[in-house]
């Protein structure tokens, strides 16, 4: 059963589904031998939404990091006992948390209070993070300090909303960027979620790497299938939607004291993570949230390329 759920202030309908997402099979990441070479990336993980094949993200992302030769990777599945010692020793983590199983669940299964001051305190101190995928869902309504750690946040009461497309066109709005040197100006992603309206704090200064574009004509009912449903996407209803027909950040930057944030909404699951635009940028930003540099190289799909406007000659 399909139950679709929503308040006067939520922009987008939620609907609880029986959906489970589709397993995957995988090869296991194996140990690779210690090298001081390899920087140190700790995943925080352990739970997610309904959707979110969180287990098989994780692999995958350990397995295609340390594939670069740029990582030693980790994972901790409770992070409840963390503190600023269990973190000392990586010089970035990326969260891949969302403690709701399904959006419209009224309790959050956050960490302790001493675990979450131990996350803040590394990155203001220095360390690196990469905010990822579903944990810009994190906190909701309000949790203020990691607003201000993740740059943007999903937060329904402000009107933010996923946008139908599961495949859709991913705009590098700065090629100058360490991370996005050297990529084309578009790459496509696909069974990913367009994350669209979502809160920015305005004490943070963000700085956009790529964007993506929230079409009102997507929601056709039609063409946005049965999680969107016709009465709640009339078109007076898209047309007093903020953002609508609107760019809307998918990739940017941001400080943190002295951590380097990186936050990628992209990348919803196993499948996408195997598309190199998501993928690159991912294992760029966390090396540059790292470092400050990049050396992983861009990979050949989406490397930038000379554009010919005329047929050279005799063709």
């Amino acid at each position: 059963m399909v139950l679709a759920l929503a308040t006067g202030a939520m922009a987008q309908v939620i609907v609880q589904s029986p959906y489970r997402p589709p397993e995957t099979v995988q090869p296991i990441a194996v140990p690779i031998a210690p090298s001081k070479e390899r920087l140190k990336l700790l995943i925080i993980t352990g739970r997610s939404s309904y959707e979110h094949d969180w287990t098989g993200v994780n692999n995958l992302l350990r397995k295609q990091l340390q594939e670069t030769g740029r990582f030693d990777v980790r994972v901790v599945e409770d992070f409840d006992n963390g503190t600023l010692e269990t973190l000392k020793p990586y010089d970035v983590v990326l969260l891949n948390y969302l403690g709701r199983w399904n959006y419209a669940d009224p309790d959050e299964k956050r960490w302790s209070p001493a675990a979450e001051k131990a996350l803040f305190d590394y990155v203001s101190a220095g360390g690196g993070i990469v905010v990822y995928h579903a944990s810009f869902n994190m906190g909701s309504p309000s949790w203020p300090e990691f607003e201000k750690l993740a740059g943007g946040v999903m937060r329904p009461q402000a009107k933010s909303r996923r946008s139908p497309p599961g495949g859709f066109m991913v705009h590098v709005v700065d090629r100058g960027h360490p991370v996005t040197k050297g990529m084309r100006e578009y790459f496509w992603t696909f069974n990913d979620d367009m994350y669209t309206n979502m809160r920015f704090d305005p004490s943070v200064k963000i700085h956009v790497l790529a964007t993506a574009h929230d079409a009102a004509a997507s929601y056709a009912p039609e063409k946005a299938g049965p999680k969107y449903p016709a009465y709640a996407y009339t078109a007076d209803k898209l047309g007093k939607m903020q953002g609508m027909d609107a760019d809307h950040p998918q990739v940017w930057t941001a400080d943190y004291g002295k951590g380097r944030v990186f936050a990628i909404p992209l990348g919803h699951g196993p499948d996408t993570l195997q598309y190199q635009g998501v993928r690159g940028l991912i294992a760029r930003g966390a090396e540059w949230a790292a470092t400050g540099k990049v050396t992983i190289p861009v990979e050949t799909d989406v490397r930038d390329f000379p554009i010919e406007r005329e047929a050279p000659a005799g063709k």
